[in-house]
């Protein structure tokens, strides 16, 4: 059966408001949550049926919790905000994501961090395809995207900047065209398995310390879901990074 009821924002504490979806769709189902945000900083949507854009553009200082399955390009252009799923994610989380924190407590689909410039996204497992593709840096702004589970193919794809943490196995073609940033991986390549135009190499004390902040916050976010804490000593790791600034500039016309 269809729910055709629309969706109203109802306040349930003083700071806080709770939106239940169902199957609206996502035009009508965004305007719901502006409103509720109009109420509260905090908004809990339940019964999420795949409705896209949510928490696009939204700035510091606002919440969006999550139960159900978000659409495609939840918190594009995000700005400060934060938003928490509890249970899987679509494809292009955080796409052109400016600064802000997004938290999945289960899997994401494809090319989340598309062209990222700033904020965190943890992923307590796995990803589909191309994601943290194009991430970028400047300035003072460093994305970060921690993964929990494997990943699909072209992880880092044309990446030229932030870091991407990756605790489980990397599927094909990694991190192809990247030129810029850093991959973390748990698990080596072997040698024939590094692509050409970068290299697999050792941590410093740099990469230490910031595996130990990102994979600390990872700890925190999912301590009640995992078997045990992902040891944040950076043990095991390796970097993978652009052989030169320029790796690829034979394959261009001077």
């Amino acid at each position: 059966m269809t729910d055709t009821t629309t969706p109203a924002p109802e306040r349930v504490s003083g700071n806080a408001v709770t939106v239940s979806l169902g199957t609206e769709h996502f035009t009508e189902a965004n305007e719901v949550v502006r409103e509720a945000f109009e109420l509260a900083d905090t908004v809990e949507i339940e019964r999420a049926f795949a409705q896209r854009y949510l928490g696009c553009g939204m700035p510091a200082g606002k919440a969006l919790k999550i139960h159900g399955v978000p659409g495609n390009d939840m918190a594009c252009y995000m700005d400060g905000g934060s938003i928490e799923v509890f249970g899987n994610a679509q494809d292009q989380i955080g796409n052109t994501m400016n600064d802000g924190l997004i938290v999945v407590h289960g899997r994401c689909g494809d090319a989340a961090g598309y062209g990222m410039r700033g904020g965190q996204i943890f992923v307590r497992d796995g990803c589909g395809w191309r994601v943290g593709i194009h991430m970028k840096q400047f300035e003072q702004k460093c994305p970060a995207i921690v993964v929990g589970g494997d990943a699909g193919s072209f992880l880092g794809e044309y990446m030229a900047g932030g870091v991407i943490v990756l605790l489980g196995e990397p599927g094909a073609y990694l991190a192809t065209g990247m030129h810029g940033g850093v991959i973390y991986l748990k698990h080596e390549l072997a040698d024939a398995d590094v692509p050409s135009g970068l290299v697999q190499e050792p941590l410093d004390a740099d990469d230490r310390a910031m595996l130990r902040t990102l994979l600390g916050r990872y700890n925190e976010l999912f301590v009640d879901e995992l078997e045990a804490p992902v040891d944040t000593t950076g043990a095991g790791f390796f970097r993978l990074r652009p052989a030169s600034s320029r790796p690829y500039a034979s394959m261009y016309a001077n």
